[in-house]
């Protein structure tokens, strides 16, 4: 199982790599593609989309398959999808990429949580949530300086090259490695509706909506135009500064298990830590032009920002066993799809305000998705605290 588990974290690195790198690569698929902003925030929205989409058949698949077929099989589909990157004449391509890509990665957290609460103790649920989570960062560190080097001494399509038999060798691992739970007994049954039917799981949901996105659309993509077109950075630069991103969003997310059990408080640490967040988006929406406060409020967001996994163990706490597999991809449905809506919201932003001066585009969508975490803020705060 222990094999099997490191299986399913080396996925999730590459899941977290693949939905962040496209901002090193903006400037390179712009020249050699004619990719535009517009373009890439698309491509980047699609992985969000197709992944979302994907959870409902895959909490299904997690309840009566089990993990080890049902991520093997999907990771495989996006080894497929890193090759069509990997070969791709112009941003048609590279969405449909995305897309399959987006797929491919679809199951491996929620396959990590599914083993997690059937295997331990429901008191270590979030720690071991936020350490995968803080583990696959390593993805999203990958993505930006080390991806920038590959990218300078192989060649971006090379490097996709590279990616791509990465990936068909952790499905590989997954199917010989991983060893599936043990399936509750009893013959209960339920479905997604029976979640639905919750009252006290809404607020958690509506919290997975605006939690994980900003961070996450901000460090997947809008790192580099911002950088590129405010500061004439090139490409290096880029990927130091998603770099500090990244590794502020790793220490966060190892950062809020441990302040769980200190505090004895899900809600109120979730709500803190978003608030924080909230003040950090702020500062980027008013001050975009000074670099060195904007790598300190994007390093603020993404350690801040990281409560992903606990707000999947507060709303995991209300969940019936036997609707594990259903319950925590519900949860990451709710946290994902808004990303990639996301992604096409503040691509059209970028694109209406290109007339404005440099920073104009880029203090709106922060502005925006300050907003946007407001108002889940706002119905967050009348949930119900529960720990294990």
């Amino acid at each position: 199982m222990r094999a099997g588990i490191a299986a399913l974290l080396a996925a999730y690195v590459l899941s977290q790599f693949y939905r962040a790198f496209l901002a090193v690569l903006t400037p390179v698929l712009q020249t050699d593609l004619g990719a535009s902003p517009s373009d890439l925030a698309a491509a980047s929205g699609l992985w969000f989309l197709a992944f979302a989409v994907m959870q409902i058949p895959v909490g299904e698949a997690l309840d009566r398959i089990g993990p080890r077929l049902t991520t093997a099989a999907l990771v495989g589909i996006g080894a497929v999808g890193a090759v069509i990157f990997a070969m791709a004449g112009g941003p048609g391509a590279i969405k449909l990429a995305m897309v399959l890509i987006g797929v491919g990665c679809s199951s491996v957290l929620m396959a990590s949580y599914y083993i997690f609460a059937r295997s331990y103790a429901p008191a270590v649920f979030g720690t071991l949530a936020g350490a995968t989570v803080g583990i696959g960062n390593l993805g999203n560190i990958g993505s930006s300086l080390p991806l920038s080097l590959a990218v300078e001494s192989f060649g971006w399509r090379g490097s996709l090259w590279g990616l791509a038999a990465i990936t068909a060798l952790v499905a590989l691992a997954i199917l010989t490695l991983l060893r599936d739970p043990p399936r509750t007994t009893g013959g209960q049954k339920g479905s997604l509706l029976d979640l639905l039917r919750m009252p006290a799981l809404w607020p958690m949901l509506i919290m997975m909506a605006v939690c994980y996105a900003p961070a996450a659309s901000i460090r997947g993509l809008w790192v580099g135009p911002l950088f590129r077109d405010v500061f004439g950075a090139d490409a290096a630069r880029i990927g130091q500064v998603s770099l500090i991103m990244g590794l502020a969003m790793v220490a966060g997310s190892f950062a809020y298990g441990p302040l769980e059990r200190v505090l004895g408080t899900r809600k109120w640490l979730i709500m803190g830590g978003n608030l924080i967040a909230l003040t950090c988006l702020t500062g980027l929406c008013l001050s975009p032009q000074s670099p060195a406060l904007t790598i300190a409020l994007l390093a603020g967001l993404g350690f801040a920002g990281a409560s992903f996994p606990m707000v999947i163990a507060h709303g995991r706490a209300f969940i019936p066993a036997h609707l594990t597999g259903r319950g925590v991809t519900l949860l990451n449905l709710f946290g994902i799809a808004p990303v990639g809506l996301l992604q096409f919201a503040t691509g059209r932003i970028h694109a209406s305000t290109l007339a404005d001066p440099a920073s104009a585009p880029y203090a709106a969508i922060f502005g925006f998705i300050a907003l946007f975490l407001a108002a889940g803020l706002l119905v967050y705060a009348f949930s119900k605290d529960r720990t294990d």
